[in-house]
C-alpha cells in the first residue's frame, strides 16, 4: 500500500511491487509505504519534473514476543486434594536456602526444625517430634538408617532431589508405623524430555567451615529410554562458633580460632537412574551410594572430655581424628506403574544397606580391663558398628470411578541389623512389618471433598542375645537376652476439604496413628557416650497410640494470602527416656540411669503463614509456629517433652525487579527470625534463652549458551549472633550454633534439546 499526502491518494502495488500515481501538480508530497510483515517507510518527495521514478525497499519486520510464564499448580492442587497439612518444596527453594543438609534446608518452613549434629548432619523434627516418629520416604520407599540416635544424620544428597513433599500430622494410614508425626517425602528428579541430552554442574562454597563442593549431573533420553547420572563431593573443615570457650558439664574447654575441633568431614554421593517411560507404562531403577566421614566434637564424646590431645587436633582444621564416624548407605529402588483403564497400578521395591561405624579411643568403664586386650578381634578404636539390611515392597492400585478416587495397597518391610564394637548399647535385631490399607477420596460436589482411610498393621521385633566380652565380678554379664515381641494395630483417618468459590478454603482431619517400639527402647543396656548417661530399655513397652485433629484455614487473593493450621495431638502411651535417681557403677562409670517408660501426653499448637504483595516487585511474608506439650501421667507428670521447640516467628522481605529486563529473574530477600525462650523443660534438660537472627538471600539467572545459569548467595547469621538452639544435639553442653556463614552456589547447565 502506497499513500500520498496531502493529495490523499493511495494505490496498491502489483505482484512485482510496481505502482504508479498521477499527481495533480508539481510540489512536495509525503509518501507512506507499508506491507504486512515489513517495516513501513515514510518518505518526503519533491516532484518538480514529472514523471518521477522512485525505488523504495521494505525490510522484514521482526516481532519480539513478551516472555511467556508457565505456572506449575501442582503444589496448590496437592494442598487442595489432601486433608492433611501439606507443603511442597521444589528445587528452586532448595537452591535458595541451601543448608548443611537437606533437613537444614527444610527448616525454614514453619513447623519444621532439625536436630543438628555439627555442620553437615541433621535430622527432622515435625511439630516437635522426630527420630522414629517421622518417616522419610525416598522415591516411594522408607529411608532406613540408624535414625533412633540423635547423632545419626540422614544419608540424603540434596543436590539429587527433585521435590520434597512435607506432610505435617499423623500419616500412618498410608506409610504405616513411624509416620506418627509426619512425613518427609523426597521425590526424584523428573525424567528428561524425549530426544534430549544435557546436564549441569553445581558448585558451592561456604566460609564458616571452608566448605567446597560440586555436583555434576549428566542425562540423556531417546524417545522412551533414558539414563541420568550424578556425582556429588563435599569437603569441609571444623566449623566456627561465636565464642572461644564452652563448658562441657562445668569443665571449661578453650577453642582455637573459635573452631570446634574435629568437626570436619567429607561426603560423596553417586547416583544412577535409568528406565523406560511411555504414556501408560513406566519402570525406573534408582541406584545410589552415599558415603560420609566426619568427626565428633572431640571434647563432647566419651566418658572423659578432659582426655583430649588439643595439640593433635589443633594442627589442622580439616583433618578427621578420633572420635569420628563413617557411614555408607547403598540404595536400589525400582518404581513401576501401569495405567490400565481406570486403574493405576504402582509398585515400589527397595533394597538398602546402611553400614555405620563409630571410632573412638578405648576408654574403660565398669569392670572393663584398663588396657585393651591384644587378643581381641575387634579393632581397639571401633567403639560401635551397625550393619543394617532392609528389604521393602509397596503395592498400590489407584482406581477412578464416578466421584471416587480409591487407593488400596499393601506394604511390607524386613530389617536385619547386626552389631560390632567393644562398646554395647543396642543389641542386634530383626524386624518385620506388614500392612494393608484403603483410602477413598469422594467428591461430594465442586466444593466438598471427603476423605476416609482404614489400615491394619502387623509387626514383629526380635532382639538377639548379647554377652559382654569381659568379666564383671567373675562372670560375663548378659546385657540383652533373646526377645520376641509381636504388635498389631488398626488405624483410621477421616477428613474434609471445603473450597467454595472465592478466596476462602478449609481443611479438617482427624485420625489415629501408631508406632511400634524399636530395639533401643526395648533392649538398650549400656553407656551412651554422646550423652554421658546409662540407658536401659523396657521389654514390656506397648505400641504408641496417637490421636490427632488438624485444621487448615486459608484465604488467598491476588495480593494477600493467609493460612492458619492449628492441631491437637493426644498420646495414650508416649514412649520416652526417663531420668532416674540411680547411677550405674557395675556396667557404667557412675553415669545416671535413664529408663524407657510410657505416659499419656497432650500436645497442641499450630503454624501461621501470611504473604502480602506490597507492589508487583516487593513482597513480605510472616511465618510463625507455636507448640505446647504436657505429660499427663507418669514420673514426669506436668512436664513437657524433650526437644520441644520454642515459639518462633520469621519476618521476610523480598524484592524481585521484574521491570528490569536483565534482572527479571533476580531476587534479594531478608529474613529476621525471632525465637522465644524455652523455659518449659523436662529435667535434666536446661532452659534455653530466646534469640534473634538475620539471614540474607540473593540470586539471579543469567543466559549461558541459551540456558539459565543460576547464581545464589546466602549470608546466614548475618551479625554472628551467639545463641543456643533448643533442638540441637550439642545444645546439651551449652554449645552455640554456627557463626556467620556466607554460602555461594552456582548451577551451570549444558547440553542440547535434541539428539540427532
Amino acid at each position: 500500500m502506497v499513500s500520498v499526502k496531502p493529495a490523499e491518494l493511495s494505490v496498491i502495488t502489483d505482484a512485482g511491487g510496481q505502482f504508479s500515481i498521477n499527481l495533480p501538480a508539481a510540489g512536495e508530497y509525503y509518501l507512506h509505504v507499508s506491507h504486512v510483515g515489513y517495516n513501513s517507510v515514510k518518505k518526503t518527495v519533491k516532484a518538480v519534473n514529472l514523471p518521477l521514478y522512485l525505488n523504495i525497499s521494505l525490510h522484514p519486520e521482526n516481532h519480539e514476543l513478551e516472555e511467556v510464564l508457565v505456572k506449575d499448580r501442582y503444589a496448590e492442587q496437592r494442598k487442595q486434594s489432601e486433608s492433611l497439612n501439606v507443603e511442597v518444596v521444589n528445587a528452586d527453594f532448595i537452591q535458595r536456602n541451601l543448608g548443611g543438609s537437606l533437613m537444614a534446608t527444610m527448616s525454614r518452613l514453619p513447623g519444621v526444625k532439625t536436630i543438628g549434629i555439627g555442620s553437615g548432619l541433621s535430622k527432622p523434627l515435625i511439630r516437635g517430634l522426630g527420630f522414629n516418629r517421622v518417616v522419610v520416604a525416598d522415591k516411594g520407599v522408607k529411608h532406613e538408617g540408624q535414625q533412633w540416635g540423635a547423632d545419626h544424620g540422614l544419608e540424603l544428597d540434596q543436590f539429587a532431589v527433585g521435590e520434597v513433599e512435607l506432610v505435617k500430622g499423623a500419616a500412618s494410614f498410608i506409610y504405616g508405623s513411624d509416620a506418627i508425626a509426619g512425613v518427609v517425602d523426597v521425590k526424584p528428579v523428573a525424567p528428561p524430555a524425549p530426544n534430549s541430552f544435557g546436564g549441569s554442574v553445581d558448585m558451592i562454597g561456604k566460609t564458616n567451615n571452608n566448605l567446597f563442593g560440586s555436583s555434576i549431573n549428566l542425562y540423556g533420553r531417546r524417545q522412551k529410554w533414558f539414563a541420568d547420572a550424578r556425582i556429588t563431593y563435599q569437603n569441609y573443615g571444623d566449623y566456627t562458633v561465636p565464642t572461644n570457650k564452652v563448658y562441657v558439664y562445668d569443665y571449661a574447654v578453650k577453642l582455637r580460632n573459635n573452631q570446634l575441633r574435629n568437626t570436619a568431614g567429607r561426603e560423596t554421593g553417586l547416583h544412577f537412574n535409568t528406565g523406560y517411560v511411555s504414556e501408560k507404562f513406566r519402570s525406573i531403577f534408582y541406584v545410589s551410594n552415599i558415603y560420609t566421614r566426619s568427626g565428633f566434637f572431640a571434647n563432647a564424646h566419651g566418658l572423659e572430655p578432659r582426655r583430649v590431645d588439643t595439640l593433635l587436633h589443633n594442627r589442622s582444621s580439616r583433618d578427621i581424628q578420633l572420635p569420628s564416624q563413617e557411614v555408607n548407605h547403598f540404595k536400589l529402588i525400582n518404581r513401576t506403574q501401569y495405567q490400565a483403564g481406570r486403574h493405576l497400578l504402582q509398585a515400589d521395591m527397595g533394597y538398602q544397606h546402611n553400614f555405620r561405624q563409630e571410632f573412638s579411643q578405648y576408654v574403660n568403664h565398669g569392670y572393663m580391663p584398663p588396657v585393651y586386650p591384644h587378643t581381641m578381634r575387634i579393632p581397639s578404636d571401633l567403639e560401635r558398628e551397625f550393619n543394617k539390611r532392609v528389604y521393602s515392597l509397596n503395592l498400590r492400585d489407584k482406581l477412578q470411578f464416578d466421584r471416587h478416587e480409591l487407593t488400596i495397597g499393601i506394604n511390607g518391610e524386613y530389617q536385619d541389623n547386626t552389631i560390632n564394637g567393644w562398646s554395647f548399647l543396642v543389641p542386634a535385631f530383626k524386624q518385620t512389618m506388614a500392612g494393608a490399607f484403603a483410602y477413598d477420596k469422594f467428591k461430594l460436589n465442586d466444593k466438598v471433598l471427603l476423605h476416609a482411610a482404614l489400615r491394619y498393621d502387623y509387626g514383629r521385633m526380635r532382639t538377639l542375645k548379647y554377652t559382654d566380652w569381659f568379666e564383671t565380678e567373675g562372670i560375663k554379664q548378659v546385657r540383652a537376652d533373646n526377645l520376641t515381641r509381636n504388635f498389631n494395630s488398626l488405624v483410621w483417618s477421616a477428613g474434609v476439604n471445603y473450597t467454595p468459590e472465592g478466596s476462602f478454603s478449609l481443611k479438617a482431619n482427624i485420625g489415629k496413628s501408631f508406632r511400634m517400639p524399636i530395639a533401643n527402647e526395648l533392649a538398650a543396656n549400656g553407656v551412651n557416650y554422646h550423652y554421658f548417661r546409662f540407658e536401659k530399655g523396657n521389654r514390656s513397652l506397648s505400641p504408641e497410640q496417637s490421636y490427632q485433629a488438624d485444621l487448615t484455614l486459608s484465604w488467598d487473593t491476588e495480593r494477600f494470602s493467609a493460612q492458619l493450621s492449628p492441631f491437637y495431638n493426644y498420646f495414650s502411651n508416649y514412649i520416652y527416656l526417663n531420668p532416674t535417681a540411680e547411677h550405674d557403677y557395675l556396667l557404667g562409670a557412675g553415669n545416671q540411669v535413664f529408663v524407657y517408660t510410657q505416659s499419656s501426653v497432650a500436645r497442641y499448637g499450630g503454624e501461621l503463614q501470611l504473604q502480602y504483595k506490597l507492589t508487583n516487585e516487593l513482597s513480605t511474608e510472616v511465618l510463625a509456629e507455636y507448640l505446647r506439650a504436657r505429660q499427663l501421667s507418669g514420673d514426669k507428670e506436668g512436664y513437657t517433652l524433650p526437644f520441644s521447640p520454642p515459639p518462633s516467628v520469621l519476618f521476610n522481605l523480598t524484592y524481585e525487579p521484574h521491570h528490569i529486563d536483565r534482572l527479571k529473574h533476580s531476587y534479594i530477600s531478608i529474613d529476621y527470625l525471632i525465637t522465644g525462650a524455652q523455659n518449659n523443660i523436662v529435667p535434666p534438660e536446661q532452659k534455653t534463652a530466646g534469640y534473634q537472627v538475620w539471614n540474607i538471600q540473593a540470586g539471579t539467572k543469567l543466559r549461558f549458551n541459551g540456558r539459565p545459569l543460576t547464581l545464589s548467595l546466602q549470608v546466614q547469621n548475618l551479625f554472628n549472633t551467639k545463641y543456643l538452639n533448643h533442638t540441637s544435639f550439642y545444645r546439651l553442653i551449652q554449645l552455640p550454633e554456627a557463626g556467620r556463614n556466607i554460602v555461594l552456589s552456582v548451577k551451570v547447565p549444558f547440553g542440547s534439546n535434541t539428539i540427532n
